[in-house]
């Protein structure tokens, strides 16, 4: 997807940073999507951008049969060390190896601002749906991409640092309870993923901003501004 060399020197540090119970901010975020997103588990699911797999056993616990692709060899071995009954396959999220038409359901958590061609991406997962299947979608939201906060107090004010409407290539290393984890992607506005996926066909059923639940001290502030964007699609059929 773009991104397998630049993953791979920190693909042992995102396993241990994704397997560390509490640790980042999936542990408060996943169940607004599954529960408030996701349609009931049918035929098939693809997650594209599985990394270590944590999503894709999210899914599969609850009901879902699952395929996950992700572009970093190392992690896909991670993936498949964990959870034996899922097929886990390397491959490119703009090139996926399976023929039109195969899933009634496309999920991708967190993955679409990470790879080099998010547009490409898009039409790949609708080119693999069936007619009236899901696209339901988790990225990081295009304003917390562009701001910070001032200063570490739950009352801190949250600045816009970069223009907004330029894509621009992020690269942020993080140190956090004995953990260390790089993360790299790309900023994207609300109307560059909307037009990715127009120009796939797909139609924009769903839009969430969610809270966090389980609150704990260090995402007590992302209750007053938005960490991720939750969007559900369907291609007409």
């Amino acid at each position: 997807m773009g991104l397998a060399g630049e993953w791979e020197p920190d693909a042992e540090n995102w396993v241990r940073w994704a397997r560390t119970p509490d640790h980042d901010a999936y542990w408060y975020y996943r169940d607004a999507f599954f529960d408030d997103l996701l349609p009931a588990p049918g035929r098939r699911t693809l997650e594209i951008g599985c990394g270590e797999g944590r999503v894709a056993r999210d899914l599969g616990a609850r009901a879902h049969r699952v395929v996950a692709v992700d572009s970093s060899v190392t992690l896909v071995g991670h993936a498949r060390a964990a959870d034996r009954g899922t097929p886990y396959l390397v491959a490119d999220g703009a090139k996926l190896p399976f023929a039109g038409g195969s899933f009634d359901l496309v999920v991708a958590y967190n993955s679409l601002q990470v790879v080099s061609d998010m547009a490409g991406t898009v039409r790949e997962a609708a080119r693999v749906l069936e007619a009236g299947a899901r696209f339901s979608v988790c990225v990081s939201h295009p304003l917390a991409d562009v701001g910070t906060f001032l200063d570490q107090t739950p009352e801190a004010p949250f600045a816009i640092r970069d223009d907004y409407f330029v894509n621009r290539r992020l690269e942020d290393k993080v140190v956090r309870d004995g953990l260390e984890m790089t993360f790299r992607g790309w900023t994207y506005s609300l109307e560059d993923y909307a037009r990715a996926f127009e120009e796939a066909g797909l139609r924009i059923e769903t839009v969430r901003e969610p809270r966090p639940s389980g609150l704990s001290g260090r995402y007590r502030r992302w209750e007053r501004v938005p960490m991720f964007l939750n969007i559900r699609t369907v291609l007409p059929g």
